[in-house]
């Protein structure tokens, strides 16, 4: 099934890509893809996203009807960061650096994982962020249940949970807990190449075997079901005629560092705004009168 998936016809914004270039691609000099940010025109009826129902989305409720309101509590407090992994967790190492360099005003508090030799782990262990093992399996028989992984992240005050290349399915209780809190990196431009099974070099194979001439990251929030969560970013990357799947993956990957760092930044900024629709929009940190 999931090859037939990989060979089937693009998506439709895919197609109109097709549309607009018939040729592949020319291969420019060697050097980083600039990425293009997909912008949407400000919404007049945008509305900011209701609060939470976790105990600290109360407790900042109470905080927003004091004198100093909801922008004063946002600006003094930095949000709290549960990162999940399952591999070199090269996007936990982008979101980390640059909490510490002050581009994200949150701090990762936790990082969890299904293997926990993993270098994304060994990298939160050096740099002193707890590793919790979720969930628990043969080849990790020391990991913790759902009862046990919500209650720890409770106790860390977890703001927001980011997924950056945990490959386990998400419990329903961990989304109910945090509803609207948690953030997903994909490695393609969804809808098109998601779903289970589309994950890595699969996604990369799957584009270029297709015939599509573009592709790139999604940041999307996270529901019940695989990368059918609302967009909220993506950036778009061209599709050479002489790619390989590693090549993409690379060009991809660089794509994928920023516009996660920057997505996290405005949700730790509270510059998510949800429209009538369901559709999440980012305000802009200069003008707030524009959504990205």
């Amino acid at each position: 099934m999931e090859a037939a998936v990989a060979h089937a016809p693009p998506a439709p914004a895919l197609r109109r890509s097709l549309a607009l270039n018939p040729t592949p691609a020319v291969r420019p000099d060697p050097k980083p893809w600039q990425g293009v940010v997909l912008s949407a025109r400000r919404q007049s009826n945008a509305v900011r996203c209701e609060p939470s129902r976790r105990p600290q989305a109360r407790l900042r409720a109470a905080a927003a009807a004091q004198p100093g309101g909801a922008d004063a509590a946002a600006a003094g407090r930095r949000k709290r960061l549960a990162v999940f992994v399952s591999g070199g967790g090269s996007n936990f190492r982008a979101i980390h650096e640059a909490a510490l360099g002050g581009a994200v005003h949150g701090d990762v508090v936790a990082l969890v994982t299904d293997k926990p030799g993993c270098g994304g782990a060994e990298y939160a262990r050096s740099n002193g962020i707890p590793v919790l093992v979720f969930p628990k399996s043969k080849s990790a028989p020391e990991g913790i249940s759902v009862a046990q992984l919500l209650d720890t992240l409770r106790g860390y005050s977890v703001d927001f949970v980011l997924l950056a290349g945990y490959l386990k399915p998400i419990p329903a209780e961990l989304i109910q807990e945090y509803p609207k809190s948690i953030l997903n990196i994909h490695p393609s431009l969804l809808p098109a190449f998601g779903g289970k099974g589309f994950y890595g070099s699969k996604v990369h194979t799957a584009v270029i075997a297709s015939g599509a001439r573009y592709s790139g990251p999604t940041v999307h929030f996270v529901d019940e079901h695989y990368d059918t969560g609302k967009t909220l970013a993506q950036r778009v990357v061209p599709v050479f005629a002489d790619d390989t799947p590693e090549l993409l993956a690379a060009r991809i990957l660089h794509e994928e560092h920023q516009v996660y760092v920057e997505a996290v930044a405005a949700l730790c900024e509270d510059r998510i705004v949800w429209r009538e629709d369901g559709v999440p929009l980012i305000k802009s940190r200069i003008n707030p009168d524009v959504y990205l």
